[in-house]
């Protein structure tokens, strides 16, 4: 059983609206034989504009879940983010299914998951993961604002570079609303 943390961000998170995630996010149990004490992360957003953000984030011990959808309904936002979940949940199913016959493993796809909620009309082979292409980088020590002038100049979305301070590989990107971020790597 999930147990869950609906927050609301510029709304005030109603009882009924509170019941309506907590019912369609529970839809999701249905596909685990052995739903751990997972916590279901539910964040509903509504922008200036008018327009509402659904996040549902799901962190189990083999599979994080994290989806968002943002529509002018935050209703709708809410019944999309779960489709959005339900199809990562198929995709993962479909991947251990795959593995387990090519390994020759039985019963392996059926530890975590639940067979019973996967009809094999809907799954369908996901293709081959192929890179297409590989590129080699010089990773040249510069701080983040740097590293996102260098973004900017060369029109990506992210760029990879050494941190001068730290000495560790970072990697700033675009985000959706226009703003930049950082991931910072730590050697383990």
């Amino acid at each position: 059983m999930f147990s869950y943390n609906v927050r609301g961000e510029n709304i005030e998170v109603t009882k009924a609206i509170r019941e309506y995630a907590e019912k369609k996010v529970s839809k999701l149990e249905r596909f685990f034989t052995d739903v751990p004490d997972a916590t279901a992360h539910v964040n509903l957003k509504v922008y200036p504009d008018k327009t509402a953000k659904a996040e549902v984030t799901i962190p189990l011990s083999f599979l994080v879940l994290r989806a968002e959808e943002t529509t002018p309904d935050l209703y709708a936002s809410i019944d999309l983010v779960v489709d959005k979940l339900e199809r990562q949940v198929r995709k993962y199913k479909t991947k251990i299914h795959r593995k387990s016959r090519e390994k020759g493993f039985e019963g392996i796809a059926d530890v975590e998951v639940s067979p019973v909620e996967m009809p094999h009309a809907e799954i369908h082979e996901e293709p081959e993961l192929e890179i297409v292409r590989s590129k080699r980088i010089d990773l040249k020590p510069m701080d983040s604002e740097e590293a996102v002038l260098q973004m900017n100049m060369l029109g990506h979305d992210f760029f990879i570079y050494t941190d001068a301070d730290s000495n560790e590989i970072n990697i700033v990107y675009r985000r959706k609303d226009g703003r930049f971020g950082l991931i910072e790597t730590a050697t383990l």
